[in-house]
């Protein structure tokens, strides 16, 4: 069709000085006709193209319409916009057209390899940018791949030096191994030597203590007969014991002589007379635990420490543990004075006779050993448990020795027979802990079955039961008024017990994790309770608060106790250490 290009082409070119004639689109008979046998080949074309894609059952393809020479030409002169050229060409190109100088030949359609070339130009320079972008991103690679084996080269001699660095470090400490060797025999045959001299070094210091006592006796001797001379009385010259009796409400009998008897009363219960406690009318300073901060720690045993006592005189800390040894030490420099060994498992309690004569001690080995301080050596071992020892504890007299075990038993021991007193059952599980009421003929145990319960240890019978616990019982104490119990248990509850009104006082929760030891300061108005989550808490016995958390020890606390002379808190726990707080 050649209607609109020569209407554009005459309205381009109204300036030429060529006459143009104005040709009515409307009146060409032919070009109606061409258009209408246009349209209706194209119909025809896409029905055959239709039913060949419906035969064959695929997706039909979009037919393309073949562009004549001349469209040909404009699309690319526009392509490359040269439009005066184009300008030029529509002139020409119409008056050949209307001058009959095109034939049909001229005038058809573009052959497809032009088409073609020009698809394939235009892929090529799609594929040319592709090919910049590949050699773009290839550079990029390249580069990223070089620094990778840069880094890589790095780390491989970094390696290889640090190989290098152990081997030496390994056949360094090989040598010192060998060189640590030679020298174990001297190190063991040291240790002994100070063990040795320790031994002999407290042995010295109680040789010392009684010299002290006797000179003291000899002086009140001779103030006596100095006194008897001016008064002209008679001096009583018998010699005093050099231990000291505990405080009784009548006077202690005379060394060498016998204590009186009454017909009605075993001799062995002499001690269990009625005395007066004398802390009942004592004001007590409490100790400010709540400003304590850890002073020191000692490294004392290869196992846990599950017990600590403290001598009742001098700053002597006692340790019992797993590593089946107890061990004595000077207390605030740490110094070891004796160790015991004897014991065939675990040593679980440990305590001090009241006069510091002797040392009692509990194990997993079913016995209770006696260690007698002048001798040297253990002087009794009580083997009546079928179980486990957990605890012991004296009577304030020295005269009897208590224990509880694994076989849901307590007993009675009489220290002067070497021979169990009393057997106090009643407890349906493991007894886990035994102390007596100060000043007192009662004693208190705790059991796995969660009870409390106190006992007449002249009679043998149980005077009361506590309940309340809601898991095992791991240990209890009494304030030194007497008056009150702590007890402890498996999930951290804390309760106390008024002995005189037989019911609880306070509840105090220091869990979830275990409580496994508490203790009372000397006035009984401040509690620290062994916590199995490493930490120790301290709370106010009145209203239960909470006044500070000590921490410190890497594993679990085990054991504590106040010690008084010094104002500080003494701890021990399954890390192998004992440490000072004040």
């Amino acid at each position: 069709k050649m209607s609109k290009p020569e209407n554009g082409a005459a309205a381009d070119s109204d300036d030429d000085d060529y006459q143009y004639e104005e040709v009515e689109i409307e009146s060409d008979p032919d070009e109606v006709e061409e258009e209408e046998d246009l349209e209706s080949a194209l119909n025809r074309v896409r029905q055959q193209a239709a039913a060949e894609s419906a035969a064959r059952q695929i997706q039909p393809a979009v037919g393309k319409r073949a562009e004549l020479i001349d469209d040909f030409i404009r699309n690319f002169l526009l392509k490359m916009k040269m439009n005066k050229t184009l300008d030029c060409f529509q002139t020409e190109w119409y008056e050949m057209a209307t001058s009959g100088q095109l034939t049909p030949e001229d005038v058809g359609v573009v052959a497809d390899v032009y088409q073609r070339n020009q698809e394939l130009d235009n892929q090529v320079k799609a594929l040319r940018a592709e090919l910049d972008k590949a050699k773009e991103i290839a550079h990029k690679a390249r580069s990223t791949w070089d620094k990778f084996r840069k880094e890589r080269d790095f780390h491989r001699m970094n390696h290889r030096r640090v190989v290098q660095e152990k081997t030496k470090l390994v056949t360094d400490l090989r040598r010192l191994r060998a060189h640590l060797a030679t020298y174990e025999p001297t190190l063991k045959g040291l240790e002994a030597k100070y063990e040795v001299a320790m031994k002999e070094k407290a042995m010295a210091r109680l040789q010392a203590d009684r010299l002290t006592n006797r000179v003291e006796s000899l002086e009140n001797q001779l103030r006596q007969a100095n006194l008897a001379a001016a008064t002209g009385v008679r001096p009583d010259l018998s010699v005093p014991s050099t231990t000291q009796a505990p405080p009784e409400k009548t006077k202690a009998p005379k060394a060498g002589t016998r204590p009186a008897k009454d017909p009605s009363l075993d001799a062995s219960l002499l001690a269990f007379q009625e005395r007066e406690n004398p802390y009942l009318t004592m004001a007590l300073d409490p100790q400010r635990a709540e400003r304590y901060e850890l002073r020191k720690t000692f490294k004392a045993h290869m196992a846990a420490i599950s017990a600590l006592a403290l001598h009742p005189r001098k700053s002597v800390l006692a340790t019992a543990s797993d590593d089946t040894t107890w061990k004595m030490w000077a207390l605030p420099a740490g110094e070891l004075i004796l160790t015991g060994e004897g014991h065939k498992s675990w040593v679980s309690g440990i305590d001090f006779h009241p006069r510091a004569s002797s040392l009692a001690t509990s194990s997993g080995d079913t016995t209770v050993k006696v260690w007698d301080f002048a001798k040297s050596k253990c002087v009794a071992t009580l083997s009546d448990h079928t179980q486990a020892v957990w605890g012991v504890a004296y009577h304030d007299s020295g005269d009897f020795l208590a224990s509880c075990s694994m076989d849901h038993t307590a007993k009675l021991w009489d220290l002067t027979r070497s021979k169990c007193r009393t057997t106090f059952r009643g407890h349906v599980d493991s007894v886990n802990s035994v102390v007596f009421q100060p000043f007192s003929n009662n004693l208190c145990t705790c059991s796995g079955d969660k009870t409390v319960s106190l006992w007449d240890a002249r009679a043998g019978i149980c005077i009361q039961t506590f309940y309340g616990h809601l898991n095992a019982c791991n240990f209890a104490a009494f304030t030194l008024r007497g008056d009150t119990i702590a007890s402890t248990d498996a999930d951290g509850g804390v309760r106390l017990w008024d002995v005189r009104m037989v019911q609880e006082r306070l509840q105090i929760k220091a869990g979830p994790h275990a409580a496994n030891k508490l203790a009372f300061d000397r006035s009984g108005t401040i509690l620290a309770v062994a916590s199995d989550d490493h930490s120790i808490k301290v709370f106010g016995v009145a209203d239960g608060e909470q006044l500070v958390t000590l921490d410190g020890h890497e594993e679990s606390v085990q054991a504590l106790l106040f010690d008084a002379t010094s104002s500080s808190l003494v701890s021990s726990g399954s890390d192998n250490t004992f440490r000072i707080w004040s």
